[in-house]
């Protein structure tokens, strides 16, 4: 399984401080601290082509909408069918807070 090559105490470390955030400004100045805004940037474009692609938008469409390339649009679509089905948690955790 390609997660326990990247399991390690520096990583565990990193998500542990994650979880710890309380809200959404917290994370805001946590990940500005941490990545640069075009990491962080292609991290949030990474999740608006999953949901794109869920909803079955086209590649092209996507692109022209998130400016991902066909490269990135590719690697998450091989995520969402054979990786962790992580995508489809969080997207479902989000429905689900969106309908409190």
């Amino acid at each position: 399984m390609q997660i326990d090559k990247l399991r390690g105490k520096e990583l565990d470390q990193l998500f542990q401080a994650i979880l710890s955030l309380r809200n959404v400004d917290e994370c805001y100045e946590f990940f500005d601290d941490l990545c640069t805004i075009n990491e962080i940037q292609s991290l949030a474009q990474r999740l608006e082509v999953a949901r794109m692609l869920q909803e079955g938008y086209t590649y092209q469409k996507i692109e022209t909408e998130t400016g991902a390339s066909t490269a990135t649009i590719s690697r998450v679509k091989r995520c969402l069918h054979y990786g962790n089905d992580s995508y489809q948690l969080v997207f479902t955790r989000l429905n689900e807070q969106e309908q409190k």
